[in-house]
């Protein structure tokens, strides 16, 4: 258990992350490997609880009414072997003008046969505030299928901050599946970043609706892709009271022979309502990499930075 628990904060350092995070006494955090619970520290306001099941866990958040968690809490999720199955189940519910922040992070390091399923369900109750951010790591081999499906409700006066990023290694299959909607007043703001190459398959789905009054969306996601990777993200906002107001921003680099796909669907269902959206995909611009050229970088490395700048 020793060995896995060391195993699993070097993989969490291979993925950018700090290992130290799960000393701080101040923070819960959750660490789970395939469908064993290796770290847990709950903390005063917080409920944080997990059972173990034969292919991963079921995981239970709730947050108590009115409190304001002072620091993060910090979950991380992954498969150690080449080949496996985790299938982790997250219900969260954060309770009547309460906040949290959460850093997640998935590691795979060594995935060559590897599926990652997860089913979330997220509960914002009036006033409450919930970010989460996302960060996976795959490992080099792109052996790996990772299939998260997500659905929020956010109350009166609620906030969404969501974010999810692959950046690092390879994607494999990536099938992201996000849902969201929001009461009077309530915000969502969901993006997704992701760098494919080889032939990776990104696959990003991610739906709001604004279904209250005055009720605010973002949808943002930014990929590329080179070599024979390909990509399709559409991106759903659907605005049905009066006040509602929302934006879809996406954008795909498209590189070698990569191919990119972009859906924006908008459905306006209110006089008062508004919903505006930018797509762009294709291949990087090329008055950037020419201005980052003529200051001697090579084409490679001007394109390098120009991703970069837009995965960031």
């Amino acid at each position: 258990m020793k060995k896995d628990y060391q195993a699993m904060l070097e993989a969490y350092r291979k993925s950018g992350g700090k290992p130290d995070v799960f000393k701080y006494p101040k923070s819960a955090h959750l660490i789970i490997s395939q469908n064993k619970i290796l770290g847990r520290q709950p903390i005063e306001g917080i409920f944080l609880d997990a059972k173990e099941t034969d292919n991963g866990a079921d995981v239970r958040l709730r947050v108590k009414k009115g409190v304001r968690v002072a620091y993060p809490a910090y979950l991380c999720f992954g498969v150690l072997p080449k080949k496996g199955r985790q299938e982790i189940k997250f219900n969260a519910l954060v309770e009547k003008g309460a906040e949290i922040t959460i850093f997640a992070r998935c590691v795979f390091p060594n995935a060559v046969n590897i599926q990652h399923i997860m089913e979330a369900e997220i509960v914002l109750e009036d006033g409450a505030s919930f970010r989460y951010d996302e960060i996976h790591y795959h490992g080099l081999t792109g052996g790996i299928e990772v299939a998260p499906r997500t659905k929020v409700k956010i109350g009166k006066g609620a906030r969404l901050i969501a974010d999810f990023s692959l950046l690092k290694g390879r994607v494999g299959k990536l099938n992201i599946d996000y849902q969201a909607e929001a009461d009077d007043n309530g915000i969502l703001e969901i993006a997704a970043k992701a760098h494919g190459y080889g032939e990776d398959e990104i696959r990003i789905k991610e739906s709001g609706k604004l279904f209250g009054e005055g009720a605010r969306g973002l949808i943002k996601s930014r990929v590329a892709v080179r070599e024979k990777a390909s990509s399709e993200v559409v991106s759903e906002l659907e605005a049905s009271a009066p006040g509602a107001q929302g934006h879809i921003d996406c954008v795909e680099i498209v590189q070698g022979e990569a191919k990119a796909k972009a859906v924006p669907l908008i459905s306006v269902l209110n006089g008062r309502a508004r919903i505006t959206h930018e797509a762009a995909v294709g291949k990087i611009n090329r008055k950037k990499m020419e201005t980052l050229m003529a200051r001697g970088l090579k084409e490679e490395e001007a394109s390098e930075i120009i991703i970069k700048g837009m995965l960031r």
